[in-house]
């Protein structure tokens, strides 16, 4: 359901932001970012939002005396809709799902590239171009981490793609392998 939710809310900011032009989302982009960061500095608004003794006619002037004039006409529009909508909890999502889609429109790519160890950063530089030339993306957004159980090799994930060349994988498939001829 809150995928759902975050969906539906966020394609309509997206194309709120689309009919005012493509830098429009790129704007809304930084605003929200702007945004997430203060939300992220001052948790206790997050529980006053939530709060249910609150009045919804309350929350609704809290967040125009907070963010009206700060951030732009759409975004506070938005949140007035998030909060008069009872949705203020799914904000996290719907600004992901939002986030999400102006990368895809510009196309940035992000990739989440796990190693055994840490990658020196020509290394890095040469995943990066592999991925830029492989992908079809203008820009690649990386995220690299290390997980020594894979013994070896990589997994790169870009959005519901996964790429697995580990070591550990290949020997789990090995292993398979053998029991079935084993068994066979």
């Amino acid at each position: 359901m809150a995928k759902l939710v975050s969906k539906t809310y966020g394609e309509a900011l997206f194309e709120v932001a689309m009919e005012s032009g493509e830098d429009k989302a790129g704007e809304l982009l930084e605003e929200i970012n702007g945004v997430r960061d203060i939300l992220a500095a001052n948790p206790q608004f997050d529980e006053l939002m939530e709060h249910p003794a609150i009045p919804k006619q309350e929350k609704l002037q809290i967040v125009d005396n907070v963010f009206r004039g700060r951030v732009s006409a759409e975004l506070a529009n938005f949140l007035d809709i998030i909060v008069s909508k009872e949705r203020y909890k799914e904000l996290n999502a719907i600004f992901d799902y939002f986030t999400d889609r102006v990368k895809e429109q510009k196309r940035i790519g992000v990739a989440y590239v796990t190693t055994a160890v840490e990658l020196s950063e020509s290394q890095k530089n040469a995943v990066r171009a592999r991925l830029l030339e492989t992908g079809g993306y203008r820009e690649m957004e990386m995220h690299y981490g290390t997980d020594s159980s894979l013994i070896g090799g990589m997994v790169i994930r870009i959005g519901d793609r996964v790429v697995d060349s580990s070591i550990r994988t290949k020997l789990d498939s090995l292993t398979k392998q053998l029991l079935q001829i084993q068994l066979g």
